[in-house]
């Protein structure tokens, strides 16, 4: 036997199946009529995307997106708990105002079921730092009062601020990736950029 080293690719065409064919007179008829699931196989067929692109098509699950946004959710409020620990996270329209125009938020929080003109106060503070060159700081209005407070420990929570800080950056860098998941990529302030570059 030659070894392995000697054996090399050819040209060779190899026709034997095919030169020992019977005639085409002597092949059988195969009447698929009775075998739906085979007569509705065209004349030709690529066997190989057949056997294997075909079987490794993938079907999400219908409920996969809900499951992601749930996992989600759950890593950005544990983030939000440890930034509170550290003293990272404050509450309340008050404190977050003086947290932002101090310089010391990195991000605003809004309950979904924040008021307007309680939102439009904290954009002010948000803008006037901005206008005075300071850091653009994110707002993100993703959670519902009750998943807020349930984070902290059972506070109402409308408003709240992430202060700067490692808990608290990497809190905005899980929030951000909440809201990438939900809005697409693409929308995010330079502050959230940099919480996300800040690895």
């Amino acid at each position: 036997m030659p070894d392995s080293a000697t054996l090399k690719a050819t040209a060779h065409v190899d026709s034997f199946a095919r030169d020992n064919l019977p005639p085409r007179e002597q092949w059988p008829e195969i009447d698929l009529t009775g075998v739906p699931e085979l007569a509705a196989y065209p004349e030709w067929l690529n066997c190989a995307a057949e056997l294997l692109d075909r079987q490794a098509e993938v079907h999400a699950d219908p409920g996969l997106g809900a499951l992601v946004d749930q996992l989600l959710v759950k890593s950005a409020l544990g983030a939000i708990l440890m930034a509170r620990k550290a003293g990272q996270f404050v509450t309340g329209a008050a404190k977050c105002d003086a947290a932002v125009r101090s310089g010391q938020a990195v991000a605003v929080l809004h309950a979904h079921e924040a008021a307007p003109d309680g939102v439009r106060k904290l954009d002010q503070a948000r803008r006037a730092v901005e206008y005075m060159d300071g850091p653009v700081i994110p707002a993100f209005k993703l959670f519902p009062e009750a998943e807020l407070g349930l984070a902290i420990g059972g506070a109402n929570v409308i408003h709240a601020a992430v202060l700067d800080g490692q808990a608290g950056r990497a809190a905005v860098r899980r929030i951000v990736a909440l809201q990438e998941y939900r809005e697409g990529p693409g929308n995010e302030t330079d502050a959230a950029q940099a919480a996300k570059d800040d690895r």
